[in-house]
């Protein structure tokens, strides 16, 4: 008997787990029976599409912003064609196309946390403009923070700063008004794109505790907990009942609210001065309107691991004037 036959089942799943990687995964499932049988009980998965897709930097499709936002969204988990049969050779699927998150993760039946890494950001802004992004999705939009810029340049004179407490006055804030808001829907817009594209991975694993999908620049993140996935289900199993049509390829954005705070120019600590420095915070009309930002602003931006230019932003700019919003669904 080969020594590594003689480790426990449980141990080599805890390994296993370690591991993560779907790709890679799929591949120990093609190894024997018994790593078959084992891979597939992985609980804490990273599925990064580019990888088993083979998107690579050379693609020139990637110089169009619109081929791109289309590449890193529906190409990668477009189609929603039947599952394919599960082929003899686990790793088949790997040279399989098109593929859906869905159709990628066949096999895998005990899945509790899943990360899914896109190629790269949906929003695509003017040159030098940055837009980071989270939203939280139940069976809809439960909430969204945006923080975004016009640009970032380097300024050593001091005379320009904003000071964090300045009060913005009204023709401030009205100036570039349009611009802001076009981010905060091309923000919401790719939110539910991915969450729609999700709908078969979240129906099919019911196990699932955690369901994360951001893009590998780190422009955005949707976020899914236990809670938010069971609603969906539910929601979507009533519709199927009803016979609801469904149209369009993303989640319908309800009427919403936008706590909006802006800094026409924003001088951070490191130097770095942010032209038109925006945070909005969005929740649907809905709910029980709550002043306070803060909690929510903070934890979304908490997992950034010390990205300072856009934690020092967010804190500065929690301190300007909020101005609210409202916006129909779309």
């Amino acid at each position: 008997m080969d020594a590594f036959d003689a480790i426990p089942d449980p141990v080599v799943i805890d390994i296993l787990n370690k591991v993560g990687d779907v790709k890679t995964l799929i591949r120990c499932r093609s190894v024997s029976k018994r790593f078959n049988s084992l891979a597939t009980q992985s609980d804490s998965l990273l599925l990064q599409l580019d990888q088993i897709l083979g998107i690579t930097d050379s693609d020139p499709d990637l110089d169009s912003p619109i081929a791109s936002f289309f590449r890193s969204l529906f190409k990668s988990i477009h189609g929603f064609l039947p599952i394919f049969p599960k082929p003899s050779d686990p790793a088949d699927i790997l040279t399989r196309s098109p593929k859906t998150p869905a159709q990628i993760l066949v096999g895998f039946e005990r899945i509790r946390n899943l990360e899914v890494e896109l190629y790269g950001g949906d929003v695509k802004l003017e040159k030098g403009a940055a837009v980071k992004w989270k939203a939280e999705f139940g069976k809809t939009l439960k909430s969204c923070v945006i923080v975004a810029f016009r640009s970032a340049t380097v300024n050593t004179s001091a005379t320009s700063a904003v000071v964090d407490g300045a009060v913005e006055s009204d023709s401030e804030f009205v100036c570039g008004l349009k611009t802001r808001v076009v981010w905060t829907i091309s923000a919401l817009m790719a939110a539910s794109t991915r969450h729609y594209l999700m709908r078969d991975l979240v129906k099919d694993h019911k196990e699932m505790e955690q369901l994360i999908v951001r893009d590998r620049e780190g422009e955005g993140t949707v976020v899914m907990d236990a809670a938010g996935m069971k609603e969906y289900r539910e929601t979507e199993a009533r519709e199927d009942v009803k016979g609801v049509e469904r149209v369009g390829e993303r989640t319908l954005v309800p009427s919403v609210r936008m706590s909006m705070r802006h800094a026409p120019s924003l001088m951070l600590k490191s130097g770095i001065c942010l032209e038109a420095a925006t945070l909005v915070v969005v929740r649907p009309s809905g709910v029980p309107a709550d002043d306070n930002d803060v909690e929510l602003v903070t934890e979304a931006f908490a997992g950034d691991g010390g990205d300072c230019m856009y934690g020092e932003a967010v804190t500065a700019l929690l301190k300007r004037r909020r101005n609210v919003l409202e916006m129909n669904s779309f």
